[in-house]
């Protein structure tokens, strides 16, 4: 229930309602002496002209009649469009839009008037060119106030860092204008950049466009600069890596805008600006989703997720709470996980709430009541162990929950006739050499069975490492160096795919969409990353000298992973970056009786692989 309103409340509330008014009224009674006073001295200024300095006593009487009866018409249409009862900031586009249409209107009364005057008071040509000159001498106060507003330079803050913009287009002309009119700014703008030649001769708010990125070191030593910020929230990733390698060779730092999928409520802010992290440099270009298709698939619908409080999963939640389904089921043995996806989505943690579910995919008889209780007609599988290395310590373990728990929900999604089920594997399903590829494999193969048998769109999406994510790479480098090192790394040419937590997200999503059953969905993530790169990168950006430390490919480990296996055909159907490939089904009978030594033969793999046995 809403707390009643006290009473301070109400008085600071009356209070401020009549500032703003008074504010409104004192703008208003300004922009109608503006006005009233350009077309008195627009009239009398044409008049004037037209006759050389000396005009006749009827036109002297005539010019300051018409002009009173312009100021009155300026007056009164300026009150009905809104320019004279403080509805638009002075000298903003919007305002004089506003003026110029009431000054044609006024100019439209003045050439009547003095018209069917007869004689007439003035000359018809100085009734013309009196519109044009009150309108510009309209403009004139008003530009000045819009000038000293947008030429404010934050004197206040004595420790902003000095600043080379890299970006002329609006992105960057925003934020140079919004950094020079706050003066609590982090960063004074002192050049902008920008490798279109087109934009060479730009000057914003004083701010001179003086080059493309060959300028940043000798700007950076003239103009005494601090960073550099890259204003550009569609910059890629290679044009990042590029600024950042300029930067690091003349020990400049690199600031960035968020992409603008990130901002709020779509504007900029000094508060958005942020250091660039690996994720911007490492990360790909974003991959353009159907939204269309994706709201019909989730809105007003049940939607499952699996495993709901990890990495992916908490990510596909937020994701598909923006579509607005009927209900989200957020589903995953980690209670506290819980608590923090609800905290995220909805910005209250009270676990009160029955689509939040405390269960483990290997108990069969919980999964079932679950999907007897919400019957989700949209399920995302996100639920998994990942960690390699444990895995091949503990296969047992790893057959329990990515194998058997993926079956007991495709048995409940069959039974409870949900309509579309996205398995989540991983690129190390591809010609498997690990216990956590082998699984993930079968994982993919019973989805395409139950696919095969009720004709649903019973679906996998593998992609490569999400960067950020729990005992992914980047988190365990950070903590590493803050610890003083040495960076570990498993070998000096090993590869790794990347691809961010949301872009991830949105490639499950899009498979809810797009996919047909049976099928695997494969994201062509582009060029593979060195690890040894990424450390060495990390270590520079610390500025510490920390030493890495080779310690060797571990059991079931690849150097370089491949999203496609060597035996199956990957093509481009609906998305040039999304590839579709095709699995052989194995039926859920096949492994009552598997355990860790016949993991193989069930992922069928090839000759080459260290687990490798005939191929079924």
């Amino acid at each position: 229930m809403t707390a009643p309103t006290t009473a301070p409340t109400v008085a600071r509330r009356a209070w401020a309602a009549r500032f703003i008014e008074r504010h409104r009224r004192r703008r208003g009674q300004f922009t109608l002496a503006v006005d009233a006073c350009a077309w008195l001295a627009g009239v009398s200024l044409a008049t004037l002209l037209r006759y050389e300095g000396n005009p006749p006593e009827r036109a002297i009487i005539g010019m300051f009649v018409l002009g009173a009866i312009c100021a009155i018409a300026a007056g009164v249409l300026g009150t009905f469009s809104g320019v004279h009862r403080g509805r638009y900031v002075v000298g903003s586009f919007d305002e004089i839009t506003a003026v110029g249409t009431n000054f044609i209107w006024t100019g439209a009364v003045l050439v009547v008037a003095n018209s069917v005057t007869q004689p007439r008071p003035i000359p018809f040509t100085a009734s013309l060119a009196a519109g044009a000159l009150a309108f510009l001498l309209a403009l004139a106060p008003r530009y000045a106030i819009r000038r000293g507003r947008y030429s404010l330079r934050p004197a206040t803050n004595t420790r902003a860092e000095r600043a080379l913009v890299f970006g002329a287009g609006e992105a960057g002309y925003d934020i140079v204008r919004t950094m020079l009119r706050d003066p609590h700014t982090p960063l004074v703008p002192v050049a902008v950049l920008d490798d279109d030649p087109m934009k060479a001769a730009r000057v914003i708010d004083g701010v001179s466009v003086m080059g493309d990125r060959s300028m940043i070191p000798e700007l950076a030593r003239t103009l005494r600069a601090d960073c550099l910020l890259v204003a550009i929230p569609s910059a890629q990733p290679s044009l990042k890596q590029e600024l950042a390698a300029i930067c690091e060779s003349i020990n400049l730092s690199m600031r960035t805008l968020p992409p603008l999928s990130e901002l709020v409520h779509g504007v900029l802010g000094v508060e958005q600006i942020r250091e660039v992290s690996e994720e911007d440099l490492l990360g790909r270009p974003q991959v353009a989703i159907d939204a269309d298709a994706i709201s019909a698939d989730l809105r007003g619908r049940v939607v499952l997720v699996t495993g709901a409080g990890g990495s992916i999963g908490s990510e596909i939640c937020r994701q598909v709470a923006a579509f607005e389904p009927r209900q989200l089921v957020m589903l995953d043995r980690d209670e506290s996980a819980l608590h923090g996806v609800q905290l995220s989505i909805e910005g209250r943690a009270l676990l009160s709430t029955r689509n939040l579910v405390v269960a483990d995919i290997r108990d069969r008889e919980r999964v079932r009541e679950v999907f007897a209780e919400h019957r989700p007609q949209v399920v995302f599988h996100a639920a998994a162990l990942k960690h390699l290395p444990l895995l091949e310590m503990h296969p047992a373990e790893g057959i329990k929950t990515n194998v058997w728990g993926t079956q007991h929900l495709l048995d409940a999604a069959i039974e409870f006739d949900t309509a579309c089920f996205v398995n989540i594997s991983t690129d190390k399903a591809a010609d498997p050499s690990s216990v956590l590829g082998c699984t993930k494999r079968i994982a993919e193969r019973l989805t395409a069975a139950a696919a095969r048998r009720t004709d649903r769109r019973f679906v996998s999406v593998r992609f490569g490492n999400v960067l950020g994510s729990r005992g992914s790479v980047l988190p365990t480098f950070r903590a590493q160096i803050e610890a003083g090192g040495p960076l570990t790394v498993t070998h000096a040419e090993v590869t790794r795919y990347f691809m961010t937590t949301a872009e991830a997200a949105k490639l499950v999503l899009q498979a809810a969409a797009v996919g047909t059953p049976g099928e695997v969905l494969v994201l062509d993530m582009g060029q593979p990353v060195r690890i040894d790169e990424v450390a060495r990168r990390l270590i520079a950006r610390s500025g510490r000298d920390i030493a890495i430390q080779y310690t060797g490919l571990r059991p079931g480990e690849k150097l370089h992973e491949q999203l496609v296996g060597r035996d199956e055909i990957a093509v481009s159907r609906v998305h040039p970056l999304v590839l579709h490939a095709v699995v052989e089904p194995l039926e859920a009978l096949d492994i009552t009786t598997l355990d860790p030594a016949s993991l193989p033969s069930f992922a069928v793999l090839t000759s080459s692989d260290p687990y490798s046995t005939p191929t079924l």
